[in-house]
C-alpha cells in the first residue's frame, strides 16, 4: 500500500497541472447535473416494516383522496384578548384570512372553513383551517410562499393571533451558516497549527473540492431519488470533517519529511506513501460503519449512509490524488517562514519538549493511575445514557419563536396536548361485514380506555373493506400514558383479529416513535456484530496485532456511550442548555443514536489509526514499546489534537441549526470526539499499550502467515533508496517538526 500511494504522490507531484484540471472537471460537471436538477428534497421519513409504517401506507392505497402529494398547511387563528372567534368581527377578520389563502396561490386546491367544519375550540377563542395545494411542497414558489405569508400578517394586523403549520411553509436551513462557522474554526486551528497560511489553506481547499462534488452529485440525485433533506447536511458536515483532517495528516507528514532532509517531490511522495495509507485504512474504517447503516433496514439511513461514505471515499482520493499536486505549487511556503530558515547552532540549555511528548511521558510514569480515572470518568459521563429517550420530531420539538411551535403550543392550549399527537386506527378486511364488526368492537372497547379524549366515528372507504378510527388521548405524544395507550389499543386489535378476522393497525406520532425504537432495539446488536467486526478484522490487517484492535472497539464504547450521556444531560435534562443556545428540550430524535454510532466508530478508528499507526512504525523500525509511544506523540501528537479540534468545531457549529436532527447529532459527534480522541485514544490507549508492551503487537504466527502484508508504516519506504538526503545546509534542512 505504502510503495503504491508513494507512486501516486510523485505522479501527482509531477503532474500537477493535470491531476488540477481533471478534478476541476469532475467538480464542473457535478456542479453542472446539480444546476440542471430541479433538487427538491423529501423532508418526510419512510420507514417500512414497522406497524405504523403499514398503516400510512395501507391508507394510501385505499384512501388516495386523503393521502395526495399536494403540500399541506394548518392555520391557527386566535381571537384577541377577550373576545371570541364566533362574535361579529373577528369572525369577519378569520372570513377575510380565509379568503386571502384562497387567493395567495393558483395551486391552492381547498381552505377549509373553521365555522363550518366544526375545528374551533371549546372555548371559542381558538380554531383552525387546513390549506391544501394541488402542487408538492418543493413545487411550490417563492411567491406562493411570500403571499401567504402576506395573508397572516394582515390578519395579524387586524388584531388576530395567526400561526401556521405543516408542509407548504418555507423550508429554512440553517446549513451555511453551520458550514461557515466549521470553516473559520477550522482555518484558525489550521494557521497556529502549521505557522503558514500555504499550508492552513490546502487542507481548506482540498475540502470545499471534496465536499462541492458530493453535494452537486447529491443535488443531481435528490429528485429522482427522493432524498431526505437531512441526508446532503450529513454528507456535508462530515464530507469537511474528514476532508479537512486527511489533507492535514499528508501536509504535515510531508513538512516531517521536508524537516528529515528529503527534496519537496520525494518528501510529497513519502508523506503520501505513509500518512496516504493511513488516512485510505481510517477511510475503510468510516464507509464500513456508514454502509454498515442498512443493516437496519431503514431508507432514510441507507440513504445518509451511502451519501456520507460517498462523501469519505472523495475526501480521500482527492486527498491522496490533489494535496501532493498542491504541494508541488507552494513546496517551501507549506513549510512556514520559522521551517524555512537554516539551523541554527544548538544552544546550552535544552529546549522544551512538545507538549505531546511530555504527555505521553506522564502517561508511561502512571500507566495505571491514568487508566483508571480516565475509564472512571468516562463511565460516570456516560450514566445519563440509562436515561436517554427517543422521539421523531415535530413541531412541539422546533424553537419557540417559529410559527410552527406557536401553532402548536395554541392547538394544545385550546383542543388539549394530544390534539397534536392522535392516533390513527385503520381496520381492514376483505369482508366488509367483518370490518363492520371489528371496527364496532374497538370502537367500543377504546372508549371506556383510561387517557382517551374523544373517539371520531369511523370513516369508510368507497368499497366498504376498510375504516379509519381517529383516537384523541388527554396526554402529549411523548407521555409515558399514550404510549400505554398505544399498547392497550394494539392489545386490543389482536384480541378483535382473532375474533373477526379483521386487521387492526395504529399509527400516529406515539406508535411511531414505539416502533422505531423497536425497530433499532433489533437492529443495533446485528449491525454493531457486523461494523466491528469487519473494521476487527481491517485493523487486524493494520496493525498486526489482536489486543490493538480488541482496545480500540473497547475505547470506541466508552466514547459513544459517554457521548450519549453528555446528549442526554444537555437536551433532556436541560445542562447547559442556554450555553448552547438550545431553546427547547425534551427526547432526543431517534434517528440520532443508530447514526450516531456508525459515524462515531468511523472516526473513532479513524484516531486510532492516526496515532497508532504513528506508534507502531517507530516500533517496527526498531523502537522499544515505550519509546515507540513517545516517539508517536512526538511525531503525531499536535496534528492529531488539531485534527479533532477541526472535527469538533465542524460537529459543534451544527449545533446552531434549527433542524432538531442536525443539532442533536452535531453535538453527540462533537462530544464524542473529544471524549474519543483526548480521553480514550491519546490517554487509556496509550496507557494500555504501555502496560503491554511488547505484548500489544504479536499475532499468532499461523494467523500472521495467512494475512497480506499492507506496509502501511512505510517500512519498504524506509528501506528504499530512492531519494537520498539533501547535503546539510540547504533549503529543506530545518529543525523537526514535533
Amino acid at each position: 500500500m505504502a510503495t503504491f500511494l508513494h507512486r501516486i504522490g510523485r505522479r501527482a507531484f509531477q503532474r500537477r497541472w493535470l491531476v488540477l484540471l481533471l478534478w476541476a472537471v469532475v467538480l464542473g460537471v457535478a456542479g453542472a447535473a446539480a444546476a440542471g436538477s430541479s433538487g427538491g428534497g423529501s423532508s418526510s421519513v419512510t420507514l417500512p416494516g414497522i406497524e405504523a409504517q403499514k398503516a400510512y401506507d395501507l391508507l394510501g392505497k385505499k384512501f388516495p383522496a386523503a393521502n395526495a402529494d399536494g403540500a399541506s398547511a394548518r392555520v391557527v387563528v386566535r381571537a384577541p384578548e377577550g373576545q371570541k372567534l364566533t362574535g361579529s368581527e373577528p369572525k369577519a377578520e378569520v372570513k377575510a384570512l380565509l379568503k386571502d389563502l384562497k387567493q395567495s396561490s393558483p395551486r391552492v386546491a381547498s381552505v377549509t372553513d373553521p365555522f363550518t367544519a366544526k375545528t374551533i375550540g371549546a372555548d371559542r377563542t381558538t380554531g383552525y383551517a387546513q390549506v391544501t395545494y394541488s402542487a408538492k411542497a418543493a413545487d411550490l414558489t417563492d411567491a406562493d410562499h411570500n403571499h401567504f405569508d402576506k395573508a397572516l400578517e394582515e390578519a395579524r394586523a387586524k388584531g388576530l393571533t395567526a400561526e401556521a403549520s405543516g408542509s407548504a411553509l418555507t423550508a429554512t436551513s440553517e446549513g451555511g451558516s453551520s458550514e461557515a462557522i466549521g470553516f473559520a474554526l477550522a482555518a484558525l486551528i489550521l494557521v497556529v497549527t502549521f505557522g503558514s497560511f500555504a499550508a492552513a489553506g490546502m487542507p481548506l481547499l482540498t475540502a470545499v473540492v471534496g465536499v462541492g462534488i458530493t453535494i452537486s452529485t447529491l443535488t443531481a440525485l435528490t429528485s429522482a431519488l427522493n432524498l431526505n433533506t437531512s441526508t446532503s447536511a450529513l454528507a456535508s458536515m462530515l464530507g469537511i470533517a474528514v476532508g479537512i483532517d486527511y489533507a492535514l495528516f499528508i501536509v504535515s507528514r510531508y513538512r516531517s519529511e521536508r524537516a528529515a532532509d528529503h527534496d519537496a517531490r520525494e518528501a510529497a511522495a513519502r508523506a503520501n506513501g505513509t500518512a496516504g495509507s493511513a488516512v485510505v485504512f481510517a477511510g475503510l474504517t468510516v464507509v464500513i460503519a456508514l454502509v454498515g447503516l442498512a443493516v437496519v433496514n431503514l431508507p432514510i439511513l441507507t440513504a445518509m449512509g451511502l451519501a456520507a461514505a460517498g462523501a469519505v471515499v472523495v475526501a480521500v482520493l482527492v486527498a491522496v490524488t490533489l494535496v501532493p499536486a498542491l504541494l508541488s505549487l507552494a513546496p517551501e511556503r507549506v513549510l512556514g517562514r520559522a521551517r524555512r530558515r537554516p539551523k541554527k547552532a544548538p544552544k546550552e540549555a535544552p529546549s522544551k519538549k512538545p507538549l505531546g511528548e511530555r504527555w505521553a511521558a506522564f502517561i508511561l510514569r502512571r500507566p495505571w493511575k491514568v487508566l483508571l480515572v480516565s475509564v472512571a470518568g468516562l463511565v460516570l459521563i456516560a450514566l445519563p445514557t440509562t436515561r436517554l429517550e427517543l422521539g421523531l420530531a415535530d413541531d412541539g420539538s422546533k424553537p419557540p419563536s417559529t410559527t410552527e411551535r406557536k401553532a402548536y403550543d395554541m392547538l394544545t392550549e385550546s383542543f388539549g396536548p394530544g390534539f397534536n399527537g392522535p392516533l390513527t386506527i385503520v381496520v381492514t378486511d376483505s369482508d366488509t361485514a367483518a370490518t363492520k364488526k371489528a371496527v364496532g368492537e374497538l370502537s367500543d372497547s377504546i372508549t371506556g380506555m383510561k387517557d382517551v379524549a374523544a373517539v371520531t366515528p369511523a370513516a369508510y372507504n368507497p368499497a366498504g373493506d376498510t375504516a379509519i378510527v381517529t383516537v384523541v388521548p388527554n396526554s402529549a405524544p411523548t407521555s409515558e400514558k399514550t404510549k400505554t395507550l398505544v399498547r392497550d389499543i394494539r392489545d386490543r386489535a389482536k384480541d378483535v383479529r382473532a375474533a373477526t378476522g379483521a386487521e387492526g393497525l395504529v399509527s400516529g406520532t406515539t406508535a411511531l416513535n414505539l416502533d422505531v425504537a423497536a425497530k433499532f432495539a433489533s437492529a443495533i446488536v446485528p449491525y454493531l456484530l457486523l461494523v466491528v467486526g469487519l473494521a476487527f478484522l481491517v485493523l487486524i490487517l493494520v496493525f498486526r496485532s489482536i489486543l490493538v484492535p480488541l482496545k480500540a472497539a473497547v475505547g470506541f464504547l466508552l466514547s459513544v456511550l459517554a457521548a450519549f450521556g453528555a446528549m442526554v444531560a444537555v437536551f433532556q435534562w436541560g445542562w447547559f442548555k442556554d450555553l448552547l443556545g438550545l431553546q427547547t428540550t425534551g427526547p432526543v430524535n431517534s434517528l440520532v443514536p443508530i447514526l450516531a454510532v456508525g459515524i462515531v466508530f468511523g472516526l473513532a478508528m479513524d484516531y486510532q489509526v492516526f496515532l497508532v499507526t504513528r506508534i507502531r512504525e517507530s516500533y517496527v523500525h526498531g523502537a522499544g514499546a515505550r519509546e515507540a509511544i513517545a516517539d508517536g506523540f512526538r511525531h503525531s501528537g499536535k496534528v492529531v489534537t488539531a485534527a479533532a479540534l477541526i472535527m469538533t468545531g465542524v460537529f459543534g457549529g451544527f449545533v446552531g441549526s434549527d433542524d432538531t436532527l442536525l443539532k442533536s447529532l452535531g453535538f453527540a459527534l462533537a462530544s464524542a470526539v473529544v471524549f474519543d480522541a483526548f480521553v480514550v485514544r491519546m490517554t487509556i490507549v496509550s496507557a494500555v499499550l504501555a502496560l503491554l508492551g511488547d505484548r500489544a503487537w504479536s499475532l499468532p504466527a499461523w494467523i500472521d502467515r495467512r494475512l497480506p502484508h499492507v506496509d502501511i508504516e512505510g517500512e519498504k519506504l524506509a528501506h528504499s533508496g530512492s531519494s537520498a538526503p539533501q547535503p546539510a545546509g540547504t533549503e529543506a534542512d530545518f529543525t523537526r517538526v514535533g
